[in-house]
């Protein structure tokens, strides 16, 4: 775990804090069933220092896909990863399912652990018996453009 503060909005340094600069990783998060037409991504997106309270652990991610739309994420947003924290039921997880890499919410039933998708409308999320599957990371926040797609500028 950081031992990096971590701050409420309303408790933010008047003199500020800093930014930091995020790599963002790719493909894109599969959101949905695997893709394998992503392209590799290689940049960065400066935050505020105090998004990031462990900044060698955390990763922004594209996501690709709507089966984490009842979560609040939707195709296109950013999640924020960070490989530092420990995941519980509930926790949105970043996952490496038999290599592909893909957002889920981490649901614990008794001493069980299982992924699923977050969307209504999608069928239950199986995992075959014999898939390889590992948590990433945690999911610590996503961003959102609110413009309309075609006057978007990624």
């Amino acid at each position: 775990m950081s031992k990096a503060p971590l701050y409420r909005v309303e408790e933010l340094p008047a003199d500020g804090v800093g930014t930091i600069r995020v790599p963002v990783m790719g493909p894109a998060l599969c959101a949905g069933f695997p893709s394998p037409a992503d392209d590799f991504q290689e940049q960065a997106i400066e935050l505020p220092r105090w998004l990031v309270p462990n900044p060698p652990a955390t990763f922004l991610w594209r996501i690709a896909g709507f089966s984490m739309r009842d979560a609040g994420i939707h195709d296109g947003d950013l999640a924020c990863v960070d490989r530092s924290l420990t995941p519980g039921h509930g926790s949105i997880v970043v996952a490496a399912v038999d290599g592909e890499m893909s957002i889920k919410r981490m649901v614990v039933e008794g001493n069980r652990a299982r992924l699923a998708f977050d969307n209504a409308e999608l069928p239950v999320y199986a995992l075959q018996e014999l898939a390889e599957a590992a948590i990433w990371g945690v999911v610590r926040f996503t961003i959102r453009w609110h413009l309309a797609a075609a006057g978007r500028s990624r």
